[in-house]
């Protein structure tokens, strides 16, 4: 793999080379810190508004930083450790002075990915890197095959959910930082697990962010959400894109990922002709050679562009989120229309999400956007798209983050798996959803600057819909970080060691069941008719020998089946999994039952 371009770069001995590009600078300094020592070091200017310099004997953890023009040190931007925070001085890091155990480890097929997304700080009480370790055979026997972590880049305090992040290189300090990092990748392999990390690409954290210091980063000429837009493709933007292309090779070469999520893909915009997110998808298996590396988009846009194929004119991505099941399903099982659920009120949605991928597929008028909106699926795959229950956007964006256990009776809950498990899709579970957690997880952060923190409040407090006065959790409170934190508990004989049976069940009957391994083949329809859709009917390995048949009942009332419909193999409602049908054959489907057959007579 290539060295990095910029950061303090190992020759593999014991010197150190410095390298930062600062073209905004006239003269830069390296400041080598002991205690309240100062050292400064004149760095030598190269083309192209980089600075370099060489110094012998540097220990590992040597702290550093920057001065540009006599200004304040500011931190390495491609700092691979922070261990004071965003504003500190940045340490010396080897990363190839890891002892890895992973030789063998060639990664997991895209088609069998079972994502676990999970949030470092609230997975375990003591929020780290290496005490997420003990709980992988848990995952494992579980059926997961992919934790994906959501964003670790340094952020500002202990406390964020990681999307404010600013140091992009730097493991997040108190979850363990790039040395804990590297022993859970290694742990995660050493147990038959692929890691994925989320990454932020689209903006940068409001605090902590002294890019704009050092050259044109970002750019006024798109407006983002969340922050500045990166300067993708302006002036100056060939150096910009080498920062992110570096970073890409840095978690999936020096850290070992298997592959990367990619936050808000539809906001990063380029308009070079080889877009960034084609480049990105090249670093990586290029840094992963010979390992099984997939990169996943989260766009919101439905468009196959992403995962189509370079010579047919796409980014050549591995896959992408499927929002459309998520917010069908949820429209359906609470009766919620506001925002974008206003665009899934039929239950016709959630067929169409679940056969033909997209609900919004350009031919239907969003009332949420004010328009026509997507694009077809093109007949892709159900392993080019990521579908879930519920993420941490969909919790923690509510009002309380409360998860869907809290929102729902337990029969819909094991509907809800169902439909996701059965699904052609690859699935992604939400930390704790897969025995009902009903812990909420709301927004939180730890920023230092008063002024950014009353306004993060203020605008949770608008967005929300919160009247003056109205009790809202502060994002800022520790106590509204701590009640994020799992219980990880299901005693046996109780509703949630049920559920999590029946999750286990499911990624079972999706690794060894052939026509459910049939990610292509499917019909699905609803019954009696679209005008009164009682149940879902879903066909998975149409036309093989193996064709299951598999039917949910929608409705809050007992459904009969359509004439013999053959052996039953699975139903949710089963005792195993806290359900109350008794007899397996010859009876109409409970409340919200999911139930598979072998074979139609």
């Amino acid at each position: 793999m290539r060295k990095r371009a910029c950061g303090a770069i190992s020759d593999g001995g014991e010197a150190i080379c410095w390298r930062v590009w600062a073209p905004k600078a006239e003269r830069v300094e390296l400041v080598l810190l002991d205690g309240s020592r100062r050292r400064a070091v004149p760095m030598e200017r190269e083309e192209g508004g980089y600075f370099s310099c060489t110094l012998p004997n540097v220990p590992d953890g040597q702290r550093y930083a920057y001065r540009l023009n006599n200004g304040p040190e500011r931190p390495d931007p491609r700092s691979l450790w922070q261990p004071d925070g965003v504003h500190s001085a940045s340490a010396v890091v080897r990363p190839e002075r890891f002892v890895w155990t992973d030789a063998d480890w060639k990664g997991v097929p895209r088609e069998d990915l079972v994502f676990y997304e999970l949030h470092v700080g609230t997975f375990t009480p003591e929020g780290t890197f290496e005490a997420i370790v003990p709980r992988l055979p848990a995952l494992r026997e579980l059926g997961v095959t992919a934790l994906e972590l959501m964003p670790i880049a340094q952020f500002p305090g202990p406390r964020n959910w990681g999307y404010d992040g600013v140091g992009f290189y730097a493991a997040q300090n108190s979850y363990g930082g790039p040395h804990g990092l590297q022993k859970l990748v290694d742990a995660c392999h050493a147990a038959g697990l692929a890691i994925f990390l989320d990454v932020v690409y689209n903006h940068i954290g409001p605090e902590g962010n002294y890019l704009g210091e050092f050259g044109p980063y970002f750019t006024e000429r798109y407006r983002n959400a969340w922050g500045p837009a990166f300067n993708y493709d302006g002036p100056g933007s060939d150096p910009v894109r080498d920062f992110i292309l570096d970073n890409v090779r840095s978690w999936i070469g020096d850290f070992h990922f298997d592959g990367l999520r990619l936050d808000a893909v539809h906001a990063m915009v380029d308009l070079r002709p080889r877009h960034v997110l084609r480049e990105i998808k090249e670093a990586a298996d290029a840094a992963a050679e010979p390992r099984q590396v997939h990169i996943i988009a989260e766009s919101l846009v439905n468009d196959v562009r992403m995962v189509r194929a370079p010579e047919r004119g796409g980014y050549g991505l591995d896959a992408e989120w499927n929002e459309d099941f998520h917010h069908a399903l949820h429209a359906y099982l609470t009766g919620e229309r506001h925002g974008k659920y206003g665009d899934f009120v039929e239950i016709l949605s959630l067929a169409r999400a679940l056969g033909q991928t997209f609900h919004l597929d350009g031919s239907v008028y969003s009332t949420y956007r004010g328009r026509l909106w997507g694009a077809p699926a093109e007949g892709l795959p159900g392993d080019r798209f990521v579908v879930g229950v519920q993420n941490h956007d969909h919790v923690g964006n509510r009002p309380h983050g409360d998860r869907l256990a809290a929102l729902v009776e337990p029969p819909k809950l094991r509907l809800a798996a169902s439909l996701m498990l059965l699904s052609p899709y690859l699935p992604l579970l939400f930390m704790g959803e897969e025995y009902g957690e009903e812990n909420p997880f709301p927004f939180f952060c730890s920023f230092h600057n008063r002024n950014l923190v009353e306004a993060v409040r203020q605008g949770r407090r608008r967005d929300y819909g919160f009247a003056p006065g109205e009790t809202m959790l502060d994002p800022q409170a520790e106590a509204t970080f701590a009640a994020a934190r799992l219980s990880w508990s299901w005693p046996e004989g109780s509703p949630r060691a049920g559920l999590r049976r029946l999750y286990a069940d499911l990624l079972s009957a999706r690794r060894t069941w052939p026509a459910l391994r049939d990610l292509s083949h499917r019909t699905v329809r609803l019954l009696p008719d679209e005008n009164t859709p009682n149940l879902l009917h879903m066909i998975r390995g149409v036309g093989s020998e193996q064709e299951l048949h598999i039917y949910f009942n929608l409705t809050g009332n007992a459904q009969s089946l359509p004439g013999d419909v053959g052996e039953i193999r699975f139903s949710s409602e089963a005792p195993r999994y806290g359900g109350n049908r008794e007899a397996a054959q010859g009876e109409p489907l409970r409340p919200y039952e999911c139930v598979i057959f072998a074979s139609l007579s």
